[in-house]
């Protein structure tokens, strides 16, 4: 009778010990999803403030410099060092990282005529988390489907509305974008 308590005692603990394992084991996804969205919001924010940076940049260099009032880099090296003026001037100190690929190439929004950059994009096609309650520069992004709709344009209070780049949200392929202004799905690498 004492070896049939003690067996059944066995499989009560065998069983107690699988389900608290089942528990950990859910716990820990639990923890995992938590987490992975934590990051997500994260790589969300620091592609907004990377984005306003460029959009930052392209502004200042439009801003000054000799020659035509307006003019856009040709390049995104074109921010870090400024090739309109004999001495140093930068605009950013290097071409981010875009948090959402891990890589220095950025989707670039081209003006009509493809001489200048307007903007810059993620080229994650990955679906945001975020899709509300943006800035009011970033307020295009609203209801956008994928981070390569985010686009970060600087947009000139001088150009005619005809010609003033527009961001690319929800509804616009990354190729094109209403006002003339085309992402041509081109990427630029830091090549230092």
């Amino acid at each position: 009778m004492v070896a049939a308590y003690a067996s059944r005692q066995r499989g009560l603990t065998y069983i107690a010990v699988l389900f608290l394992v089942a528990l950990h084991g859910a716990m820990l996804g639990a923890v995992g999803i938590f987490w992975h969205t934590a990051q997500q919001r994260d790589k969300e924010r620091e592609l907004l403030f990377v984005g306003d940076q460029f959009r930052r940049a392209i502004r200042a260099y439009s801003q000054s410099g000799p020659g035509v009032a307006g003019q856009l880099p040709k390049s995104l090296d074109d921010l870090i060092r400024d090739p309109r003026l004999p001495v140093i001037k930068r605009h950013l100190r290097k071409v981010f990282v875009d948090p959402m690929t891990g890589s220095t190439e950025w989707g670039l929004v081209k003006t009509p005529d493809g001489a200048g950059i307007a903007g810059v994009y993620s080229r994650s096609e990955d679906a945001p988390l975020k899709t509300a309650n943006f800035q009011p520069d970033d307020k295009a992004f609203e209801g956008a489907a994928k981070y390569s709709e985010w686009k970060f344009l600087y947009r000139a209070i001088n150009l005619p509305p005809a010609t003033q780049p527009k961001a690319g949200g929800a509804g616009n392929s990354a190729d094109s974008i209403p006002g003339g202004f085309t992402g041509t799905g081109t990427s630029v690498a830091n090549p230092r």
